[in-house]
């Protein structure tokens, strides 16, 4: 059995540097840039670099990532590239970066980009897409490209996007006379009615959530999907905002209907999420929030199960979608920006995705498992992907499933890119976590984690 949220922060670390993932790495590289290494608004990029690329963070890679670095290789014929394949630390850039040891181009989660971009330590990217002619709005979502924007200026290339919905255990929810459609979040009362008849326990304890809300683990989406604001247009945290305290009420519902939390938590803890006796196989939820990348942990018992995808709403009854992901940051002393540059841009450009969902169908095929597609951050190549490769099963609750998450990826939101994101993620989760145990109110302990929050953006940002 594993650990809820150790499995949930593999899966995460999983989607952002392995699986639908590129590697590479870092050794200091040579020149030739046309501009140099300067940093900032006074870089130039060329359009045709030399010399070495090193790289950094870019670990783990499968047949997905192989296939999107050979043909990111191709497109720059006069470039040596070198890879340091550990993972991505914060600690370690900061301090690789005060030694001197500056790689060209770092794989990091999104949430960092604006921390970075406000200290200075990376480089904004408009001028590396307008040299390329790459237009970020056309390229990706814009709710991609919102989460490295950060005054008025794009910070890094962004990669993937897997957005979340909900998967119906219908086998639980026929049972208990349950609809699919009746897992609307929209319509909190007609929620906690079909979760009352779901819902069992033994003893106190329970044996079957009506419906794993995944409340840490999917926080922004909660937040973000039911009217919440986290960050303000200057990237300054926003968790005391009004509008943060539905979506923390109804989660306290959901749970208290479901034994409280702790005893909800207790439970969730010990599904065997990546297993063979995982939740929906054992039947102990009846829905459950999740990314586009678990339908991919479930293929392999698809014969087992019944399923149904259901869009998480907000409240005007609309699908709602939370952007997150991975991106490829300049450092702003980078020896060699313009190969950062056009490397990162071929990484992500029309063809590379191809090749890349090429190679995962020829994985598929072999393991003759299901195509759940690939969720690349952009429009245009999601919807090639699901044209050429994204095919019937014979299991049509697995295809409906299947076509939820592309039903609901391009109603994808930003939570905003602030320079304190990482405060921002783990005081949010310290505020939820308090509020549902009924140890501090809503109001209260959101007020708690923006105090806190805003103390780290002051810091960053100097004030």
């Amino acid at each position: 059995m594993k650990n809820r949220r150790a499995a949930v922060l593999a899966a995460s670390v999983a989607m952002a540097f392995g699986i639908s993932m590129v590697t590479t790495g870092c050794e200091s590289g040579g020149s030739g840039d046309a501009g140099g290494g300067s940093g900032g608004d006074a870089t130039t990029f060329s359009t045709n670099p030399t010399g070495t690329l090193s790289a950094w963070a870019f670990d783990n890679a499968d047949e997905v990532g192989k296939a999107r670095m050979d043909y990111a290789a191709k497109q720059l014929q006069g470039v040596t590239i070198k890879m340091d394949q550990t993972t991505f630390d914060a600690q370690k850039f900061t301090t690789r970066l005060a030694s001197g040891e500056v790689p060209d181009v770092v794989q990091m989660d999104r949430e960092y980009v604006a921390t970075y971009a406000a200290q200075g330590l990376i480089m904004p990217l408009d001028k590396c897409f307008s040299a390329n002619q790459v237009d970020a709005k056309q390229r990706w979502y814009p709710s991609v490209v919102g989460d490295v924007t950060y005054k008025n200026q794009v910070w890094a290339v962004p990669q993937f996007y897997q957005p979340p919905a909900i998967i119906v255990n219908t086998a639980v929810a026929d049972a208990a006379g349950v609809k699919p459609e009746d897992f609307d979040t929209s319509k909190p009362d007609a929620l906690l009615a079909a979760i009352a008849k779901m819902y069992k326990a033994n003893g106190g304890v329970p044996a079957t959530l009506g419906f794993d809300p995944q409340p840490t683990g999917q926080m922004y989406l909660w937040m973000i999907g039911l009217g919440g604001k986290l960050v303000d247009d200057k990237g300054a945290p926003t968790l005391d905002d009004p509008g943060n305290v539905y979506p923390l009420e109804l989660l306290k519902k959901i749970t208290d209907a479901q034994g409280g939390y702790a005893k909800y938590k207790s439970f969730a803890d010990s599904f065997d999420f990546f297993g063979e006796q995982n939740q929906y196989v054992k039947n102990q939820v009846g829905g459950e929030v999740n990314y586009q990348w678990y339908p991919n942990v479930l293929s392999p018992y698809a014969g087992k199960l019944k399923l149904a995808g259901v869009p998480f709403k907000g409240k005007d009854g609309q699908p709602v979608a939370v952007a997150t992901g991975s991106s490829f940051a300049i450092p702003a002393k980078a020896k060699n920006p313009s190969a950062a540059c056009k490397w990162a841009l071929a990484l992500t450009d029309d063809n590379s995705w191809n090749a890349a969902a090429e190679a995962r169908a020829a994985t598929i095929a072999k393991d003759k498992s299901i195509n759940t597609g690939l969720f690349t951050g952009q429009p245009a190549a999601d919807k090639a992907i699901k044209e050429k490769y994204v095919k019937s099963s014979g299991n049509a609750g697995f295809d409906q499933v299947i076509n939820t998450y592309y039903d609901v990826v391009g109603a994808g939101k930003s939570v905003g890119a602030s320079p304190a994101g990482q405060q921002l993620k783990q005081e949010l989760t310290n505020a939820i976590t308090s509020a549902l145990l009924g140890q501090k109110s809503p109001q209260k302990a959101l007020a708690d984690a923006q105090t806190a929050t805003m103390s780290a953006y002051k810091t960053v940002t100097g004030g």
